[in-house]
């Protein structure tokens, strides 16, 4: 590991300084260590902080304001003068837990700046740059001060002025939830309020013309930007207010109709950094670690206790309709009832958990999901009041949860408990404590949380400052009884895994369960291409890929899988999460075992990650070496048009032999005309190979590169 660097190159003090005399001096700049990206900060003519960004000499983002509207008090935007500011430069190396590599560089050059208002209050604010080679991140920092001791934000005025008219893939600025088609328009065709009332979500709330991010775009001469946000902690999420005519985006933070804020807080804080990643190429989004870099480092220390994996579930039976969540038909409970008359549908009993857990152990499958095992679930959607209809203890009639978790034990299966809050976080709140225990004195060291629905109190919203701290808090308690979590309809994941390492994975995206029952016709062929460039940039992603029964035979007629059999099983490549589940149910996995065989050999932990080529919506292949066995896995998806190329195996070891199985689309695959036609062959590679790879519509390919000892 190289060791850390830490040099303060210049410090430059500027003392009672006028605005007007400030703006004559040269704007102070922060180059990147490889000197290819350059912020240059200045005042305005009336004290408003402003920046500049440039990629190689030509500007990526032309100028733009800083600050913030407060409630009662006047805005921090303008009659600012400079104080001081500095350089400095940070260089480690330091190692993931998990993650798509083991080691990971952290090398920025960081420029801070201390402002202070030239008339009373003399309130003052810093603003600190940090410049990576693919990137930057900019945060504001609120010191400790005589006329300011907390500050009630109304909205952050944080710009990012666009220099040209770009091609964007987007989905609106819900403050609801993540779970919307993206779309690829030009910035200035950008409208999110066309997005309002989506019938197939169970909550959404757009209330103006703005993105969620990450937002990617790609300029006419072919660069790429993505904006996003990291170490959201204690502050609300933020969006991206659009406006069109001037090509400009501002920061839109997501409020609450109950305090009529939206971040309110003690001094001294620091903001979440806002973050730009830039490169000539689209696979270098995704081999970025410009989020995670910008996250303070593990503060867990040794989290052995979870093990990533791959499993298996009582989940996708529900969405298909084959069984139930719910144990009984009564409807009008408020408990569930010992009496209660079974409906002969409930999908989490003890025999189909004993099922799942032999088919895991039979197939290299280290977990098993069980949804729907606690009472609640028959009144617990739909209804208005929702608090306290989980307890997350108490398991219908039918499911031993001891029984379960000792036979899985024995098979050398964990269970992965299943907390659905029904967006009721006061109620999970008050039992997380007890929840966690019952976890951790099974062994159980997974838990997947859902908040489906509306959050109670009405008036709250997913993505606020309130539910912010709710995850996030959720989170830092369970690593206590070490348990690791996987969050869905989360808040937006912003790189806190380094700094917590038990959040492991979310859903924040529109998952493959709109597959079997959204009426819009399901994730469109496209969906997933550009899931790799947007949301995947944000962390890991637990998308519940490798489904075979492509069009659903008997469950749902209208309903089906938009991709071929050969992309699903590329998704355990393509798609990051360091939990990966194989979602179908067994008998079709039994049906096919052929190409089964790539989820048994597939790898979850990554010792480092290769991005061989991709365009933002169109393709990409992805290469991980799989950590402790040097062998390799690649995944190469498409949209819906066909694709042929080759790619070279060089990163392969030398003079190493490697084991090369294929599974590709048939000739005749498509991804809705013949979904499951797939070819398996095997050749010899090396590092000289040339693997000549051929994509259905809708298609992919998966590779297994297992190295010959």
């Amino acid at each position: 590991m190289r060791s850390i660097v830490l040099t303060v190159i210049s410090l430059l003090v500027l003392s009672f300084v006028s605005c007007k005399k400030e703006n004559k001096k040269e704007p102070t700049q922060v180059m990147s260590p490889g000197k290819n990206i350059s912020v240059d900060f200045f005042l305005t003519t009336n004290g408003t902080p402003a920046y500049k960004v440039f990629h190689k000499e030509e500007t990526v983002i032309d100028t733009s304001l800083l600050g913030f509207e407060l409630k009662e008090a006047k805005p921090l935007q303008d009659n600012f003068k400079l104080v001081a500011s500095s350089v400095s430069s940070f260089d480690e190396t330091w190692k993931m837990p998990w993650g798509e590599q083991e080691e990971v560089i952290n090398n920025y050059n960081e420029l801070e700046l201390s402002l202070q208002e030239i008339n009373e209050p003399f309130r003052k604010l810093n603003v600190i740059f940090r410049v990576y080679d693919d990137g930057l991140g900019f945060r504001y920092e609120f010191p400790e001060q005589e006329n300011l001791k907390e500050v009630i934000i109304t909205d952050e005025n944080t710009q990012f002025n666009l220099t040209g008219d770009h091609k964007v893939w987007w989905i609106p600025g819900d403050w609801d939830i993540y779970e919307h088609l993206y779309n690829t328009t030009k910035f200035s065709e950008i409208d999110a309020l066309s997005k309002k009332g989506h019938e197939n979500l169970a909550q959404t709330y757009i209330p103006e013309n703005a993105v969620n991010t990450p937002v990617t775009m790609r300029t006419d001469k072919g660069l790429h930007l993505s904006f996003h946000e990291a170490a959201l902690i204690d502050y609300a999420g933020m969006t991206l207010k659009v406006d069109k005519e001037n090509l400009l985006m501002q920061s839109e933070l997501v409020g609450s109709d109950i305090t009529g804020y939206k971040v309110k807080r003690e001094l001294p804080f620091e903001t979440p950094w806002r973050t730009i990643q830039i490169a000539e190429k689209a696979g270098d989004l995704i081999e970025s670690k410009l989020i995670v870099n910008l996250n303070e480092p593990n503060k867990l220390g040794d989290i052995t206790w979870f093990k990533p994996m791959k499993y298996t579930g009582i989940w996708w039976e529900m969405h298909l309709g084959k069984s139930t969540w719910d144990y009984s038909a009564q409807q009008d409970m408020t408990s569930f009832t010992t009496n209660a008359k079974p409906h002969g549908k409930h999908g989490a009993t003890t025999e189909n958990a004993k099922a799942f857990i032999d088919f895991s152990a039979k197939n290299n499958i280290g977990g098993v999901l069980v949804e729907g095992w606690n009472t609640g679930w028959e009144h617990w959607i739909g209804f208005e009041d929702r608090e306290g209809v989980f307890d997350f203890v108490t398991p219908y009639p039918d499911y031993d949860l001891q029984e379960v978790v000792k036979y899985g034990k024995e098979k050398g299966v964990e269970i992965i408990m299943h907390h659905e809050t029904s967006a009721a976080p006061r109620t999970y709140k008050k039992q997380q404590d007890t929840a966690y225990v019952l976890m951790n004195s099974l062994g159980i060291h997974s838990v997947k949380s859902g908040y489906v629905g509306k959050i109670i109190p009405k008036g709250e919203y997913h993505h606020g400052q309130w539910m912010v701290n709710h995850y996030n808090n959720a989170a830092i308690k369970a690593a206590k009884y070490e348990v690791a979590v996987n969050a869905h309809e989360p808040i937006k994941a912003t790189g806190l895994r380094r700094t917590y390492p038990n959040i492991i994975s979310r859903e924040g995206l529109r998952g493959q369960e709109f597959n079997a029952w959204a009426s819009d016709g399901g994730n469109p062929p496209e969906h997933l291409p550009i899931v790799a460039f947007t949301r995947m940039l944000a962390g890991p992603i637990d998308y519940t890929p490798g489904i075979f029964n492509i069009k659903f035979n008997n469950y749902k007629e209208n309903n089906q899988v938009n991709t071929t059999l050969a992309q699903q099983l590329a998704l355990y490549v393509v798609i990051y999460s360091p939990i990966q589940m194989a979602a179908d149910l067994i008998e079709h996995y039994e049906a096919k075992p052929e190409a089964l065989q790539f989820i048994r050999d597939v790898g979850v932990d990554w010792k480092q990650t290769k991005v061989l080529n991709g365009e933002v919506g169109d393709f990409v292949t992805i290469a991980r070496e799989e950590k402790n066995t040097g062998n390799w896995f690649l995944g190469s998806i498409t949209d819906e048009n066909e694709r042929e190329f080759n790619v070279k195996l060089d990163f392969l070891k030398p003079g190493t032999k490697y084991k090369a199985i294929m599974y590709a689309d048939a000739e005749d695959a498509h991804w809705d005309k013949n979904p499951e036609a797939i070819k398996i062959s095997e050749i010899e590679a090396d590092n000289t190979t040339s693997l000549h790879i051929k994509l259905a519509p809708g298609g992919g390919v998966a590779v297994s590169l297992i190295e010959m000892k």
